[in-house]
């Protein structure tokens, strides 16, 4: 006799108000099936979805996102909104898409990193091994920003990625180490 298959777990959809910092989630439920899953931030009681978060989980058809009236907006008017919060948001999406489809916990960054990433199933059970710092194909880095995310990486023992989108929207990843010349 063969095994019974078992359903995939059932996806959830859940409802989320726009506000200036991000996408806040409400109900009880939505917020612990979006904490699980490595998704959004609790401050007090106020559970709250970053723009490019909101704009993965809006994208898989899984977040149905209001404005302040209560209007239904689309992902287009997301994006509008959120641009005008964070001019680095698209970028963001971007990397965020490509990492949580290679299966991947993605969080938000800190101290002018933008992501931290967690080994398929770590989350929860130990530290991010890897920082990732996002930037577009063509624009400048300035090099003490990189030197300081290296600084604050080496310092606790990661690895710093940059991700580099390029002119096609595809997602290039390179090792970030220390540079050593030749005397």
């Amino acid at each position: 006799m063969s095994e019974p298959k078992k359903s995939p777990p059932a996806e959830f959809k859940t409802n989320g108000i726009l506000t200036q910092k991000g996408v806040t989630v409400t109900e009880q439920s939505s917020i612990d099936q979006l904490t699980s899953r490595g998704y959004g931030t609790l401050e007090g009681k106020i559970f709250t979805l970053a723009f490019f978060e909101a704009l993965y989980l809006q994208d898989k058809g899984l977040l149905e996102t209001k404005d302040q009236t209560g209007t239904v907006i689309d992902f287009q008017t997301l994006l509008h909104c959120c641009k005008a919060q964070d001019e680095n948001v698209w970028v963001n999406y971007l990397i965020y898409r490509d990492l949580r489809s290679r299966g991947y916990v993605v969080r938000e960054g800190f101290g002018g990193i933008d992501f931290r990433i967690y080994d398929r199933g770590t989350y929860g059970k130990d530290t991010a091994p890897y920082l990732i710092l996002g930037m577009q194909e063509g624009q400048p880095l300035p090099i003490n920003l990189l030197a300081d995310a290296l600084q604050k990486t080496q310092s606790q023992k990661k690895e710093l990625i940059l991700a580099v989108m390029n002119r096609r929207g595809e997602i290039v990843y390179y090792t970030v180490g220390e540079m050593h010349t030749p005397v």
